[in-house]
């Protein structure tokens, strides 16, 4: 027999060896399922908000005339994001300085009259005649009016300056009015103007220019995307093992980074929802791991159960996938290989994982199953 067929039989039946002796091994490594020391965790679905988000609507009626831009742009605080049209409002501000105005020369008027009076009561200038006759009226006729009590001076006066203390008031009033109604319109022209509340960008508009609003319609949703987070509504059995600041580490994950991250509690809501008795908790999540409207899951702690209910935890590496479902490979009673379905649960950082349903302690799983395992399986 040549030489190199020797060789080729001899290399085939080493590889033969090698491959029988691994599958073997696969069957023999197996790993026997034990609790987790870790708390049980449950799998809630929430999704992503920004951190900080509002909806600007409009204050009065009227047409769009500006918009700062479109959605995704970035503006800094206090900038104009819309605008409606002001003229009418500017024409009604015009006719209120107007009236101040005349209110003020009013005003003014009176109060010369006033001071007319004050010193130089008509009462006592009322037209008499001249030279002699006048100096007779003064000493003799004036004073027998005042004692017979056909007429009294002191209150005639006191009229006359009462009256131009009321005009007074009025001219004082009246300005008052134009400078009420030119602070009102002054507020409308602000309303007219809605202005970004704090650095963000435009989520979603809701108007174009040249729309016309009504009060209390919704005009853009603005948003701050700096910071994230991800709302849930948690059962209130399982809010109760929240805190304020808690760090939950490798409890998230989201459909555009299926890497779990670590979160913090946010924000714990102090009131339940009465239909379905949950409580809406806030969670920080790291600056580009997703983004607004997205859906993510999170590992919330049970702490709700007894002590001793931990959950199994199997080799992260046991852990295989037919389409999106996670499966593992058991060892049965007879000694070989079985499918099992099962449900994950949280990423330990030891290279665990919990298991929520689908194996118990004490099944013996394969923590690598090999291409033997699998083939062997499909067949049975």
């Amino acid at each position: 027999m040549p030489k190199t067929l020797i060789a080729t039989v001899a290399a085939a039946v080493v590889a033969l060896s090698a491959s029988t002796f691994a599958g073997d091994r696969d069957f023999e490594d197996v790993f026997v399922v034990k609790e987790s020391s870790e708390t049980p965790t449950v799998v809630l679905s929430g999704n992503v908000v920004p951190f900080k988000e509002v909806t600007l609507a409009a204050q009065l009626p009227g047409r769009v005339k500006f918009i700062a831009g479109i959605e995704g742009e970035l503006f800094d605080s206090g900038t104009t994001l819309v605008a409606l049209d002001e003229d009418e409002l500017l024409a009604k501000r015009s006719a209120a300085y107007a009236q101040a105005a005349a209110a003020d020369a009013d005003l003014r008027n009176a109060g010369v009259q006033y001071s007319r009076e004050l010193w130089s009561p008509q009462s006592k200038n009322a037209p008499g005649g001249m030279a002699i006759p006048n100096l007779f009226d003064q000493m003799f006729t004036r004073p027998a009016e005042d004692f017979f009590g056909q007429r009294d001076r002191g209150a005639e006066r006191s009229a006359d300056l009462y009256a131009s203390g009321t005009r007074m008031e009025q001219a004082r009033s009246a300005m008052l009015r134009a400078q009420s109604e030119i602070r009102a319109i002054d507020a409308k022209l602000r309303d007219a103007k809605s202005l970004a509340p704090f650095d963000g960008v435009i989520v979603e508009k809701y108007v174009e220019e040249g729309d016309t609003v009504q009060p209390g319609q919704p005009m853009l949703k603005f948003a701050d995307v700096t910071w994230l987070q991800i709302e849930v509504d948690v059962p209130a059995s399982l809010a109760q093992g929240l805190q304020p600041m808690s760090v939950l580490q490798n409890a998230a994950t989201f459909d555009n980074h299926p890497e779990p991250v670590a979160v913090r509690v946010a924000q714990i809501f102090p009131m339940a929802d009465v239909q379905r008795h949950t409580v809406k908790v806030k969670f920080d999540i790291p600056q580009g791991v997703s983004k607004p409207g997205m859906y993510a899951k999170v590992l919330i702690p049970d702490t709700s159960g007894p002590a001793k209910s931990q959950l199994p935890v199997i080799p992260s590496t046991a852990i295989r996938y037919r389409g999106s479902l996670p499966v593992v490979y058991i060892q049965n009673e007879k000694g070989e290989p079985e499918l099992r379905m099962v449900r994950q649960g949280k990423r330990l950082d030891n290279g665990m994982t919990m298991v929520l349903s689908g194996i118990a302690p004490g099944d013996r799983v394969y923590p690598n199953p090999g291409p033997g395992i699998m083939t062997r399986s499909r067949s049975e």
